[in-house]
């Protein structure tokens, strides 16, 4: 079985940024990078996506009981894609993400795309696996030459 992976499309840079256009580039990076046959869109995407709930200084306002209240929705539209990995481009999404999915204990990873890059290249080091789940901790680990 190939791990699957699905998109978030962050709010500051789809939604009310750039639109569809950028989620459409954001997807072709992620396909180039983890194959397409391995991405499962959330239902709605794109411009039309739900936010995640950890922006605009949630994480840091100190309500975590109402940030992660609000980020069900997000949580049960990840959860409904059956994918194990949440690619994220925004660290406040990552943050989020990651933390409803162990508060609640949904069981799916939140990765930054960065990180997928990183890997596929052959180049992500030991120590910026932390997020990766046991599928792909040891994918490609990078040895320093001496």
């Amino acid at each position: 079985m190939k791990v699957k992976f699905t998109i978030h499309d962050p709010c500051n840079l789809v939604r009310k940024g750039f639109g569809d256009p950028i989620a459409e580039d954001l997807r072709y990076v992620v396909k180039a990078v983890v194959g397409e046959e391995n991405v499962i869109e959330m239902a709605p995407n794109k411009s039309n996506n739900f936010c995640c709930g950890g922006g605009g200084g949630a994480l840091q306002a100190g309500f975590p009981e109402a940030r992660r209240d609000y980020g069900k929705i997000k949580l049960e539209q990840i959860k409904d894609t059956g994918a194990s990995y949440c690619i994220t481009v925004c660290h406040n999404c990552h943050s989020q993400m990651h933390d409803i999915s162990e508060f609640y204990e949904a069981g799916y990873h939140s990765v930054h795309l960065w990180t997928l890059i990183a890997l596929s290249m052959g180049i992500l080091s030991e120590n910026e696996r932390e997020y990766l789940g046991p599928d792909l901790k040891e994918v490609d680990v990078f040895e320093p030459k001496e």
